[in-house]
This record gives structure tokens, C-alpha cells and sequence, in this order.
């Protein structure tokens, strides 16, 4: 017994500028209305590039941004505003975590002259460990 399948249509490659998506078409892969696609670019929240009528342009990888947002959005009580403060803490903390991860390779972390342990604070971190 064989399983009828639909056809499927996928998009065509239009050049370079084919991972370019216009404001409704974006909007419609994230699944939001395209008045708050709008405001996420008036809030700053996604950056969008503008052609010269005026219609806002997006890239294909800024649609996990935007569920990235929605996750956040839904997990944690904050208004749109807020959610761009977060997102920016969340990208500066992996940022930092990667720096300390590569420096971590690459030298080793000692402790600031000065504050050498001594023998005592030695004895005592083992004696609780």
C-alpha cells in the first residue's frame, strides 16, 4: 500500500538577497500580527533595515530572535520594554561566560596580589569540603 504525499513548494533562490524577508512575510513565520512586528523594531527589540518606500526588510535568523522574545515573554511577567533590558543582560552574560571560558584555555586564573591564601584559610576550606 503506498501513502499519497502532497507536493511540497519551496521557495526559489532569489540571489543574494534571498534570505530577505518583507514585513507581512516575517511576521507571518513568526506568527505575530504585523503591527507588533512594528513596534518590536520601534522598541528596538529586532533591527530591521528600511527600503527607500518606507517597508521594513528582515533577515531569516532574526525569526528565532523573535521567539526568543516570545519565549521570554511568556516565561516571565514583563512588558516589551523590559523584555529588550533582558534579552541585552542574557546576550552580556554569555559573552562574558565565553571570554572566561576562552581566557580559561589560554591562562590561568590566579588570584589578585595581595590576596594570596594562607595556610590557616587553606586549613580551614579543607577542613569543611
Amino acid at each position: 500500500m503506498t501513502v499519497p504525499y502532497l507536493p511540497v513548494r519551496y521557495p526559489r533562490s532569489r540571489g543574494a538577497g534571498s534570505d530577505r524577508l518583507r514585513q507581512e512575510e516575517f511576521a507571518r513565520l513568526c506568527g505575530l500580527h504585523p503591527d507588533l512586528v512594528r513596534r518590536f523594531v520601534a522598541l528596538g527589540l529586532v533591527p530591521a533595515a528600511r527600503d527607500a518606500d518606507g517597508c521594513l526588510w528582515f533577515t531569516r535568523s532574526q525569526v528565532a530572535a523573535v521567539a526568543r522574545l516570545q519565549r521570554l515573554r511568556a516565561a516571565l511577567p514583563l512588558n516589551y520594554a523590559a523584555l529588550g533590558l533582558v534579552v541585552d543582560l542574557l546576550d552580556r552574560i554569555t559573552e562574558l561566560e565565553t571570554e572566561l571560558r576562552i581566557r580559561g584555555r589560554t591562562e590561568p586564573v590566579r588570584p589578585p596580589p595581595g590576596n594570596e591564601p594562607t595556610d590557616s584559610d587553606q586549613t580551614r576550606s579543607t577542613q569543611w569540603t
